[in-house]
């Protein structure tokens, strides 16, 4: 299942486990390696807090790609665009 936001691209996949495992990835286009940790840590940390909120999706890989506008982008704004990844994820109909 792919999902894009404006912030980042997240693709998921069924695992068979009861775990998540997750993997964010920031492309060399997006800037200096400075730009691009910034934006890994600040998705990676609105990912940490929605998913300990969240009881669905367990069970599934993740792969999200940080987009530029992550790096500078309101942490609530981010919070909430990857509020609203997890929901769809859990709408979804993935194999």
């Amino acid at each position: 299942m792919r999902l894009g936001q404006s912030l980042f691209a997240m693709r998921a996949r069924r695992n068979g486990m009861s775990a998540m495992r997750l993997a964010v990835t920031a492309p060399t286009s997006l800037g200096r390696a400075v730009t691009r940790n910034r934006a890994r840590r600040r998705v990676r940390e609105a990912l940490r807090v929605e998913i300990g909120r969240l009881t669905g999706a367990a069970g599934h890989d993740l792969v999200v790609v940080a987009r530029a506008p992550a790096a500078e982008a309101p942490y609530p704004a981010l919070r909430a665009a990857v509020r609203a990844a997890l929901a769809a994820l859990g709408r979804g109909k993935d194999q």
